[in-house]
């Protein structure tokens, strides 16, 4: 009969017992990640590769990996497809690294719960999206998730690098007419990104030839979701200008700079792209302008609210 050594030690002995910075630095890869699929997914649409795998779970019939008949289409929504993998290895590393603080931190904890459990639900949207051919509503929902996530990614990063300075607390709320302005950001944007999905459904780009699309008329439905970005504008320079000018707003200040950039590229990049008949790389980048505003936005809303614990 066999005994365990008292000297033996569990595997969760090694795991850390407080952020350091290898947590931080998973979440911040957590972050990275979410925005890296969504921009690699907005490279299949663009290729017209929505299509190169034809089946889900399968890429094609009989087989989970692209054929030579695919072609470079194939390919590429392959490649998109197993990068879900890697968002699941990094999501599981944050859980594993945190896990003997699950306890004492239960928001982090639960926040990177959220980060891999929804990974298994987007492949599913994603094998739906494979099913109904690429329809526009399905497509949008699954970026929106991505952008949920991202958003998600965003806060898992704040306290990680909070406690990681070793700070006890988030910060103090902000006073009541900025925590009226970042909720307005936050909500403006929000929805300037729903109405952007019907945006782009309305677009040429399909990600194939024989998607669907929706029958909206596009000047109308442009002009629509230009509507909230207004709001947006004139939210994030007030609430700028009374960072600037009050010092008890202070630690608003980057996250509102940073907003201010984010939505000064994203205005750029969305008009050039409509009076010059929406080329490619300038879609692909406002794509990339779409990511980094959830996260700026949901930052900037974090910031002043303080609405979380650890």
């Amino acid at each position: 009969m066999s005994t365990v050594s008292p000297t033996a030690k569990s595997w969760t002995d090694k795991l850390p017992t407080t952020v350091n910075n290898t947590v931080h630095r998973l979440a911040i890869a957590a972050l990275v990640s979410q925005i890296g699929i969504i921009i690699t997914g907005g490279a299949v649409r663009l290729t017209k590769s929505g299509l190169g795998c034809s089946q889900w779970p399968n890429c094609v019939p009989g087989s989970m990996t692209p054929v030579p008949e695919q072609g470079i289409h194939g390919l590429i929504e392959f490649g998109n497809r197993t990068l879900t993998f890697v968002l699941a290895v990094i999501a599981v590393a944050m859980i594993v690294s945190i896990w003997k603080m699950r306890s004492t931190h239960k928001t982090i904890y639960r926040l990177s719960i959220a980060l891999l459990a929804v990974i298994p639900a987007q492949a599913v949207i994603g094998g739906i999206t494979v099913w109904s051919k690429l329809n526009p509503w399905v497509v949008s929902l699954h970026f929106l998730v991505s952008a949920a996530l991202v958003m998600a990614a965003v806060l898992l990063v704040n306290r990680t690098g909070a406690l990681r300075r070793g700070e006890t607390l988030l910060g103090t709320p902000a006073g009541a007419t900025q925590r009226s302005l970042a909720w307005t950001i936050f909500i403006a944007s929000s929805i300037a990104l729903i109405l952007g999905t019907m945006v782009t459904g309305t677009g040429p780009h399909a990600g194939d030839a024989d998607a669907p699309r929706h029958m909206f008329d596009p000047y109308i439905v442009t002009r629509i979701h230009v509507a909230p970005v207004y709001l947006l504008v004139i939210a994030t320079v007030v609430a700028l200008v009374l960072a600037l000018r009050h010092s008890s707003d202070a630690k608003l200040r980057m996250p509102l700079l940073m907003m201010t950039a984010v939505v000064l590229l994203q205005g750029v990049i969305g008009y050039v792209q409509h009076f010059t008949g929406l080329p490619i790389i300038l879609v692909l980048l406002h794509m990339l302008g779409a990511s980094l505003l959830a996260a700026a936005a949901v930052n900037v809303w974090d910031r002043a609210t303080a609405k979380f614990p650890f």
